[in-house]
């Protein structure tokens, strides 16, 4: 990608009820770049939707439905959670959406190597379903908000290494949140961008990023809820001056509950630097 683009998680809120069209409006019209199509209850989209959104020159990411665990016991669970992901990344590849996420798994008390073995080996059947397929989007495990999920920096590091179309999408409020406060300082925040750069770099992933940020609430146990960002800690600031440092590139999604007014709060931030 040649910019920072900053998009909304789903349709703006002042979208109501009427679709696409109109989101794109409203986006269009507050000079924000796109957004993320959110499939939280299942992978859900018609033909005429499918249409506005592929015709739109705006941004776009998918965030694949919620009901994933590629570490259940349940091994339909496993196949079903599998299925969804190469479900969102058909719809990705419809629509010219250039990344899609999703929280991979959760580790059942069960040692974090067997889980990472797992995750694994459910990406292998992903990644060559896509690669038969000719798809070719990016497919981004998201780091998660809670020491119960898979899902820590170095885990998504370490699976992004193994396959090709497989980079991390950065969840900062999640790793702010996940260590009880930490992660929320410039010289944090350039240490993730230096070890992503570094750790990756054949891939080039500053130049290719996917990022999610808000505002968070946050207890012993990691994420409670998302906050809008004045409402929370979260030094987005900082974050956007290392965004800006490091010259990174991709998309940076707003899941704020008012998505696109702290959006555009963080692009007119950016933008000022």
């Amino acid at each position: 990608m040649d910019t920072l683009n900053f998009i909304t998680a789903g349709m703006p809120l002042a979208t109501g009820s009427k679709g696409y069209k109109k989101a794109f409006e409203i986006l269009d019209e507050m000079s924000l770049d796109g957004l993320e199509l959110e499939f939280v209850h299942g992978v859900r989209i018609n033909d005429a939707n499918k249409k506005l959104v592929g015709d739109s020159p705006l941004v776009k990411t998918i965030h694949a439905p919620f009901y994933i665990n590629l570490n259940s016991q349940e091994e339909e669970k496993v196949e079903a959670s599998v299925q969804r992901i190469i479900e969102t990344a058909r719809v990705a590849h419809e629509v010219g959406a250039f990344s899609i996420t999703y929280h991979a798994a959760f580790y059942l008390k069960m040692d974090k190597e067997d889980v990472y073995q797992q995750v694994k080996r459910q990406t292998k059947i992903i990644t060559d379903t896509l690669d038969k397929e000719g798809i070719t989007v990016w497919v981004r495990p998201e780091t998660t908000g809670k020491a119960t999920q898979w899902g820590d920096l170095e885990e998504i590091i370490r699976l992004s290494k193994e396959f090709e179309h497989v980079l991390p999408c950065v969840d900062f409020a999640h790793l702010h949140a996940r260590y009880n406060g930490i992660s929320n300082t410039y010289d944090e925040f350039a240490r993730i961008f230096e070890k992503i750069g570094k750790e990756l770099e054949d891939k080039k992933p500053l130049e290719n990023f996917h990022a999610h940020i808000a505002g968070i609430a946050y207890g012993e146990k990691g994420e409670k809820h998302h906050l809008n960002l004045e409402e929370s800690d979260m030094n987005y600031k900082d974050l956007l001056k290392a965004f800006k440092d490091f010259d990174v590139k991709g998309a940076i999604v707003c899941e704020s509950p008012n998505i696109e007014t702290d959006c555009k709060i963080m692009k007119d931030y950016y933008l000022s630097l």
